[in-house]
Order: C-alpha cells, then sequence, then structure tokens
C-alpha cells in the first residue's frame, strides 16, 4: 500500500516524490495519473497517509503522484515571488513528462488534487498547465489572487472544488490580499470556462443523515464540469479521512463525503 520515493532533477534542483502504482499493476495497460499535492508543512508521505488514496487507486485502477514542495511548501505567490520564485510549475511539466516516460498514461486522464497550500497550487495548474490536466480538485484552498492576476484563459478544464464553513485557516470567506472567497473562486472559474448560452447550472442542498448540510454549486457543459462544494461544519481536512491533529486548530473532518471517491468519478466524466 506505500508507494516509492524518487527524485528527478529540474533546473540542477533535485526534487523528490512519491509514486503508487495499483494493485495488479501492470507494463502492458495505460493509466490514468492523480497528482495529489501536499499541505504547507506536510510531507508526500503524511498527504498519501493522509488521504487514503492508494486505496481508492486499487479500487479504480489508477496511479498516483506525491510530489514533494521545496521546504514542504508550494509557490502560490505568497512569501515568494510568483514570477521569479520556485518553479513548481517547470518541476511538475518535468514530473509529468518523466513519469510519462517511465509508465503506459492516458494523456486525457492526467488529474490533480490537493489539500490547503496543494490545492492553491492546484489553481495554478489549472490556469498554467490546462495542456497537461484535464482536472483539478481543491481542498480546503480558494482562488490565489496571484493566480488570478496572471490568468490567462486557455484549453478548458473541469475543476471541482470543496470548502468548510468551518474553516478557520482558509477562510470560505477568502482574505484580503490572499485570496477569493469560495463562492467568488466559483464565479471566476464560471466566467473563464463556459459561455453563457452553453451553461447547464444545478443546484443541490440536502440534510445528511446526521442533519449536516453539504451543498452542491454545478455547472457543466459536454467540454466541462464546474462544481463548488460547500460542507456547513466542515473544517481545514479532507472529507472522509481519519481525524488528523497536526497541532492546528483544522476544526471537523466530514464524515458524510468520501471526498476520494466523489473526486474520481468527478474526473472521470471527462
Amino acid at each position: 500500500m506505500f508507494g516509492q520515493t524518487k527524485s528527478i532533477l529540474v533546473n540542477g534542483v533535485n526534487r523528490k516524490y512519491i509514486i503508487y502504482t495499483p494493485k495488479n499493476y501492470s507494463v502492458d495497460k495505460s493509466y490514468p495519473v492523480v497528482f495529489n499535492f501536499h499541505g504547507g508543512g506536510m510531507t508526500p508521505a503524511e498527504q498519501m497517509l493522509y488521504t487514503g488514496m492508494n486505496r481508492t487507486a486499487d479500487r479504480h485502477g489508477f496511479i498516483v503522484v506525491y510530489p514533494k514542495g521545496v521546504n514542504e511548501d508550494w509557490n502560490v505567490g505568497y512569501g515568494m515571488s510568483y514570477k521569479d520564485g520556485t518553479d513548481d510549475i517547470g518541476f511538475v511539466d518535468s514530473l509529468l513528462s518523466h513519469i510519462e516516460k517511465e509508465h503506459n498514461i492516458i494523456k486525457n486522464k492526467v488529474f490533480a488534487t490537493g489539500l490547503s497550500r496543494g490545492g492553491f497550487f492546484c489553481h495554478r495548474i489549472a490556469s498554467e498547465l490546462p495542456h497537461r490536466f484535464s482536472a483539478i480538485a481543491s481542498i480546503g484552498a480558494n482562488l490565489p489572487d496571484s493566480v488570478a492576476y496572471h490568468h490567462k484563459p486557455e484549453n478548458p478544464i473541469s475543476v471541482l472544488m470543496v470548502n468548510g464553513k468551518a474553516d478557520q485557516i482558509v477562510k470560505y470567506d477568502g482574505k484580503k490580499g490572499g485570496y477569493f472567497s469560495a463562492l467568488d473562486t466559483y464565479s471566476f472559474w464560471k466566467t473563464n470556462l463556459f459561455t453563457i448560452e452553453k451553461i447547464k447550472p444545478l443546484y443541490t442542498d440536502r440534510k445528511t443523515e446526521n442533519g449536516k448540510s453539504i451543498t452542491i454549486l454545478e455547472t457543466k457543459n459536454t467540454d466541462r464540469i464546474l462544481t463548488l462544494i460547500t460542507i456547513e461544519d466542515g473544517g481545514h481536512t479532507w472529507p472522509g479521512a481519519d481525524d488528523f491533529n497536526i497541532g492546528l486548530p483544522i476544526g471537523p473532518t466530514s464524515k458524510e463525503l468520501d471526498i476520494n471517491e466523489y473526486m474520481w468519478n468527478f474526473f472521470n466524466q471527462k
């Protein structure tokens, strides 16, 4: 159930990652790939264990890659220059090319997900690597101001966002000078990904068996899907995961939503 730790040299820097191939993996088959980006201060191994995505990969047959950020961080314009700081976009682009050489990859089924800083970085991937990735899923992370400032709409890419209203680390309503609110993030991607005449809006508000509200706001057409899941009492956590104490007030973990399964179904709609 554990992956292999490997490294590649990118721009003179040795960059590490963990790769997990699903059970019954065969060199004669082609596989989808999910990049799973850790939060700030976390390691790829912690992200792998916390999210439990290897089990999902075994069930559905895809490869998981857990890249490592320099100093356990990702360049989203916070604390470093967006343009001149760590070239994480170049790292991911090179890493994907490297994996394509070592494994048979379904090129239109390459996806990215991440928690917190890793989720922020997924929005940057959607902005700068839409020709390499088909969809992203950000957990506990809205659109960074820096990504919105530098963003230029290109190819279509599907976007899934999961945000908890009880998140005290990345606020649902955004942070001035830092990142958009969850609803403004949804509006940004809706404006950039869809033309008005093609959209099909969907709004679902349901109570779970424990009386907790999960709201799903969605826009779709034949090319892409945009979804915002709002968890009323959700914290800065990975829905469906075991409780994880990292010494921060991360809040409650939703047990009503298995985000790994939901995410894979979302990715597989493409």
